[in-house]
C-alpha cells in the first residue's frame, strides 16, 4: 500500500497525522502538489510537484494509483476515481468514501456547488476541528491495522 495525499489543499495538520504514521508503519507516502511543500526527513515520505493547472495533480495521482492504494482527498470526483480504479480513498474530515457512499456524495456536492453559482450558498464547510482531526486519525489506524493483517 501507498499512501497518496492530494497536497494541494490537505490541511497540515493532517498531513501531519500522515507523516508521522507513514514513519511508525513503514508505510510508503507521497505527497502530490503543484507546489513545494516541506516533508519531514524520512525514507518513506516522498513529493511530486505537478505543473499548474486544473486536476493536474489529481490526474497524476489516479494515473499511478495501484489497487488497495490509500488517497488522502476532499475532492470527491477524485474520490470517485479512486475507488472505481479499487483504491481507498478518506477525506480529511476522517470520512471513508465507499462504492455504497460515493454516489450520493458526489450527487451532494454537485448540488451545493450549482448553489453557491446562483448565490444561494455562499460558504464551504468549517473548518477542522479536534473532532475531525481524531476521526481522521482512528480511521487511518483502521486502514493501516487492516493492512498489516
Amino acid at each position: 500500500m501507498v499512501i497518496w495525499i492530494d497536497g494541494d489543499a490537505c490541511p497540515n495538520q493532517i498531513k501531519e497525522i500522515l507523516f508521522k504514521a507513514a514513519i511508525r508503519t513503514k508505510t510508503k507516502l507521497i505527497l502530490v502538489a503543484n507546489h513545494f511543500v516541506k516533508l519531514p526527513p524520512s525514507p518513506f515520505i516522498t513529493r511530486q510537484i505537478v505543473e499548474q493547472g486544473f486536476d493536474v495533480a489529481d490526474n497524476s495521482i489516479v494515473e499511478q494509483l495501484q489497487k488497495q492504494d490509500l488517497v488522502i482527498t476532499a475532492d470527491i470526483p477524485l474520490a470517485n476515481d479512486v475507488l472505481e480504479k479499487g483504491g481507498i480513498a478518506l477525506n480529511p474530515r476522517g470520512e471513508l468514501y465507499t462504492p455504497e457512499n460515493i454516489k450520493h456524495i458526489l450527487a451532494m456536492r454537485n448540488f451545493n456547488e450549482s448553489l453557491r453559482e446562483t448565490g444561494i450558498l455562499n460558504s464551504g464547510p468549517p473548518k477542522l476541528s479536534t473532532q475531525n482531526n481524531q476521526k481522521f486519525s482512528n480511521q487511518l489506524d483502521k486502514i493501516l491495522q487492516k493492512r498489516s493483517t
